[in-house]
């Protein structure tokens, strides 16, 4: 008789599992994704173009978000937007966020894809822990800056672009800038991680009823270049141990597109899925008092007033 995997252990299925894809048609809707110049990002822009949505790049680099939009564009022939932010400077994503409320009047789908993996220990000028900020801070302001003008354009989704290594925890509510403790690359990711996907479940509740989703997905195991700002050892070991064993990261595109417009996901918010395969998370990220400290410290850290859609 087989033997069922527990349910926080059905990753090691659903990474091999058929995965669900739609035909849906996005012409008319608009895009905003982050870091659409590679990896996960640029697949997703690839994908959400290729199905006829016009799109909006958040990039940190002007030069290389220019050849991409010209590129994409030329293959799909749907509109491409460009607006530039660093994530590690809040200060820039919030003028970034302005910048969006004030050019497109409507948002229909934002897919926060961009991240970061860091071997060490590195702070941004304002002082968050970089890869927290980037992963998870950012990610967090965004949405909620935008959230409003998502509830006027509803029915829209929200699609967090997470990992399955939120289940290297590393999250201390008491200590998110690692002062007190020592640092680890695989902890610091799965501290970003978790927080991202505590406040989804936060950001799902306000969101109900308006006609707003919101989910996390993990984008698949795949070849794409986060962590290449690490050492040469690192990326030694990535390109010649790990990569073989790696997908095409065109798999995430493929699902970032079904969870962006296939209909059987209309309504479905505050879940958790393995591209397109729903799954539980790890038990710390779905403890309430744990997410309770999370999201207060988040709205301290970025400056965003309170949760609430309007």
């Amino acid at each position: 008789m087989k033997r069922e995997l527990p349910d926080q252990l059905r990753f090691l299925t659903n990474r091999k599992a058929v995965q669900k894809s739609t035909d849906a048609s996005m012409e008319g809707k608009t895009c905003v994704i982050t870091g659409a110049t590679s990896g996960v990002g640029l697949e997703a822009l690839r994908s959400l173009s290729a199905a006829g949505a016009d799109v909006v790049m958040l990039c940190r680099n002007r030069g290389k978000a220019e050849a991409v939009s010209a590129e994409t564009s030329a293959r799909s022939g749907t509109r491409i937007d460009i607006v530039i932010a660093d994530l590690t400077d809040l200060d820039a994503l919030r003028a970034a966020a302005a910048e969006i409320l004030a050019r497109f009047p409507r948002i229909d789908v934002l897919v926060n894809s961009a991240g970061l993996h860091s071997t060490t220990l590195t702070r941004t000028p304002a002082g968050f822990e970089t890869v927290f900020c980037v992963d998870h801070l950012a990610p967090f302001l965004l949405t909620g800056l935008l959230i409003p003008r998502m509830v006027e354009s509803a029915p829209s989704r929200i699609i967090q672009v997470n990992s399955e290594g939120h289940r290297f925890n590393g999250l201390d509510p008491e200590d998110l800038d690692w002062k007190r403790r020592h640092y680890t690359g695989l902890r610091g990711y799965g501290a970003a991680k978790s927080a991202q996907l505590l406040s989804v479940w936060e950001f799902a509740r306000i969101l109900e009823g308006t006609g707003v989703t919101i989910n996390a997905m993990h984008p698949g195991d795949l070849r794409t270049n986060i962590g290449s700002n690490n050492g040469i050892l690192y990326r030694a070991f990535l390109h010649t141990v790990i990569w073989p064993f790696l997908k095409d990261p065109a798999i995430s595109g493929q699902a970032l597109r079904w969870m962006a417009a296939a209909p059987g996901l209309d309504g479905v918010s505050g879940r958790y899925f393995h591209l397109t395969m729903e799954e539980k998370p790890a038990a710390h990220a779905l403890d309430p008092e744990l997410g309770r400290k999370v999201i207060e410290r988040s709205l301290a850290m970025t400056g965003l007033p309170g949760m609430a859609i309007g």
